[in-house]
């Protein structure tokens, strides 16, 4: 019923109320319940998802390759800019907007090695925005 309905073209909201009177008429137990949603999510899915060439998978998987290396790079530089933080703050105390905000705008990993050496061997803040300074 489901399948011709969607053959025929009705809208989805059309089918959604014709289901909501039969729903009415008749009750199925919990279990059928699931399994006529299982399907008709599934039969969705089929109808609306276009077929795809294997390079357009193969794509897709690349696509999917350099997020995880781009999200593993993002994770590296918040982990790197969350140490300095957390170097200075014990070592210097509360860290500053500005040097905070200066942090979130490096990008590059090996800077921020960097700065973290600053901050393991400044003796005060002046002298860590000094020596930051020299890095700029």
């Amino acid at each position: 019923l489901i399948r011709g309905l969607y053959e025929k073209e009705f809208e989805r909201e059309q089918i959604i109320k014709l289901f909501e009177i039969i729903d009415n008429m008749m009750t199925l137990s919990t279990e059928l319940q699931s399994s006529l949603e299982s399907k008709i999510k599934q039969f969705e899915e089929e109808i609306t998802m276009p077929l795809i060439s294997n390079m357009e998978l193969r794509g897709i998987e690349r696509g999917k390759e350099i997020g995880k290396e781009i999200g593993k790079e993002i994770g590296a530089l918040e982990n790197a800019r969350d140490f300095v933080k957390t170097v200075l703050e014990s070592r210097l105390g509360e860290v500053p907007l500005d040097v905070e905000q200066y942090l979130n705008k490096v990008s590059v990993l090996s800077t921020l090695q960097e700065i973290v050496k600053l901050a393991a061997t400044a003796n005060s803040l002046a002298e860590f925005k000094q020596s930051l300074a020299k890095i700029q």
